[in-house]
């Protein structure tokens, strides 16, 4: 994939926000409110936001590229990369299922489960390539103990 032409995952989850934003407005769909969605919403998209902090700064600390395809010197398997191959992804994805909710937009539910589909394709499967090559065993040996996504 060309450097030049790549779209980074923060990009796609900005692309993300925006379409639940149109969905709202334009679509009309079943709608949910009040404020048990609001509540529900808010702790998705504040939690989403905390694991994308927190996952970053493991990346931090172990001075390793955290841009896909690019700077990777260190295998990050502590902290939530214990749980979850993924986590930035993951939060990511909660982030849009916490406007989805919040917007209370039915139809915008989807918005999320297509945003994982792009990621998978245009990164996750290129990347696990990438770290398969770099790491080897000891990238196998985690991919063993640890799942994609939860």
């Amino acid at each position: 994939m060309s450097e030049r032409r790549l779209i980074y995952p923060p990009v796609w989850m900005v692309f993300g926000v925006v379409a639940i934003f149109v969905i709202d407005e334009y679509l009309p769909g079943p709608r949910f409110a009040g404020a048990s969605a609001q509540f529900a919403g808010s702790a998705l998209l504040v939690g989403g936001l905390a694991m994308l902090v927190i996952a970053g700064g493991l990346f931090a600390r172990a001075d390793t590229g955290m841009v896909p395809f690019r700077d990777t010197r260190v295998l990050v398997t502590r902290g939530l990369y214990r749980y979850s191959r993924n986590p930035m992804y993951l939060a990511m994805a909660l982030v849009l299922l916490g406007v989805a909710v919040t917007v209370g937009a039915s139809l915008a539910l989807a918005v999320p489960p297509v945003f994982l589909v792009i990621i998978e394709r245009r990164f996750i499967r290129a990347e696990e390539q990438q770290l398969e090559a770099l790491f080897g065993e000891e990238y196998r040996a985690y991919c063993r103990r640890v799942r994609r996504w939860l």
